[in-house]
């Protein structure tokens, strides 16, 4: 692996953090709904539905730090994705 990737990665998990498989599903769920075009609040409150343990709150002032993140995640998943295939060929 290169040095470069080596940091992203590391990076990567830093800003990510260790999460339970239920917070995963959770973050995929807010990601998968934001890729079909729902705003932040809307994608949250899609996930919470389907994993209530899971759901954050969110008001105006902290609402762009949470979507924000899922940017992040979202940015995050493209990567691997294309770097998996990457790894195919």
């Amino acid at each position: 692996m290169d040095k470069m990737l080596k940091q992203y990665l590391d990076r990567a998990k830093e800003i990510i953090g260790e999460r339970t498989a239920s917070e995963i599903a959770h973050d995929n769920a807010v990601v998968d709904a934001l890729n079909s075009g729902l705003p932040i609040e809307a994608a949250l409150s899609l996930a919470a539905k389907h994993h209530p343990n899971e759901a954050l709150q969110w008001d105006s002032g902290n609402i762009n730090d949470i979507a924000a993140h899922y940017d992040y995640l979202k940015q995050h998943e493209q990567i691997m994705k294309k770097l998996q295939m990457k790894n195919r060929n």
